[in-house]
């Protein structure tokens, strides 16, 4: 009800931004009891450093009007009413249409989000006025069936020690799921399609080295029991839950930036909107140098390179997108097999 309404003062350097929260007592997260007023409050406390990771980039916004058990759906660009400091940037999408898409330039911008029931932020891997050009290499640690995070983690450090071996740093933070990201901040200077490319490379050479823990396979059906690599998070497009975004699961879970020092020890559902603002006030931001000194892909699309000349080519696309050069058959292998097995009856 609107007669329900609050407003909540949100810092800023240049003076403090009121938002206006309707509807504060709506629950949003139901088994944790968490409101809509609490996740606006979440924002206000882990703002700065929300915004340090995931503004000045072109960002979704996954809503959940009813809760995280209901309906969902995107939002791109800026919604009608939006404020008139809500800025937004035109961006190009893999079909090569151009459209408006939502930039968050400070906290009061992700309090707003949360007044429209905004629970996940997907920022993309590129700034919004070099939007065709990510400043971060990001890596998907996807754990699968009968796997978990504790089975990603091994595998995560392995992958720190092989970006630090081409010169790039890795930052580490929990999916807010099951999984691990790993992002290292990269020179603007190559498109979605290079950036996708260097991370095929990186995967496969982390596959060559733990053949029975680590997959770049895109069909699950040939993943087994291993994390999967998804490169397909590289394209233009394509984002993951951003740094201190909360996620629609029962406990209200964030995707949490960590020390590299405490991933073995650390348990990601301990990282909620309930437990992350203290968690950033005692112990910082662990990414908050992330970009002070980025790396270069020179080394890893040489890998890319060498593996195209030893056979190994591009790898499907999701099926969203259109059909790109040198792309395998977007046909799952076992579906493939039957109709090669009918053709030959």
């Amino acid at each position: 009800m609107a007669g329900d309404a609050i407003e909540l003062t949100v810092p800023r350097p240049d003076g403090d931004r009121v938002v206006r929260i309707s509807s504060p007592t709506r629950v949003i997260w139901p088994e944790a009891g968490i409101t809509k007023r609490d996740l606006a409050e979440y924002l206000v406390a882990v703002g700065d450093a929300f915004i340090a990771a995931n503004g000045d980039r072109p960002v979704s916004l996954q809503r959940f009007p009813g809760g995280v058990d209901g309906e969902q759906f995107f939002s791109k660009n800026p919604p009608k009413g939006a404020p008139d400091w809500i800025r937004a940037v035109t961006v190009t999408y893999p079909s090569g249409r151009k459209h408006p898409q939502l930039v968050l330039d400070e906290p009061a911008g992700a309090v707003w989000a949360a007044q429209m029931n905004t629970v996940v932020f997907h920022p993309w891997a590129s700034r919004a006025e070099r939007s065709d050009f990510p400043d971060q290499l990001r890596i998907d640690l996807d754990p699968q069936p009968g796997t978990g995070f504790a089975e990603a983690v091994p595998i995560a450090l392995a992958l720190r020690e092989l970006l630090a071996e081409v010169g790039l740093t890795g930052f580490v933070k929990s999916s807010g799921s099951r999984g691990i990201h790993v992002f290292a901040p990269i020179e603007p200077e190559h498109e979605f399609l290079d950036v996708r490319h260097a991370v095929i490379a990186l995967g496969r050479e982390l596959e060559r080295r733990l053949p029975e823990q680590v997959t770049t396979n895109w069909w699950k059906e040939e993943r087994g029991d291993r994390i999967f690599i998804d490169y397909n998070q590289a394209n233009r497009d394509r984002t993951m839950a951003g740094a201190y975004s909360p996620r629609p699961l029962p406990h209200a879970p964030v995707s949490c930036p960590l020390e590299w020092s405490e991933l073995e020890r650390t348990d990601p559902a301990a990282h909620t909107i309930r437990t992350v603002p203290r968690r950033l006030a005692e112990r910082g931001d662990p990414w908050a140098d992330m970009h002070a000194k980025p790396g270069r892909l020179g080394t890893l699309l040489e890998w890319w390179a060498r593996d195209l000349e030893d056979g190994l080519g591009e790898l499907p696309f999701p099926p969203d997108f259109p059909k790109m050069p040198g792309e395998p058959t977007r046909v799952q292998p076992s579906r493939a097999k039957k109709v090669d097995d009918e053709s030959a009856g």
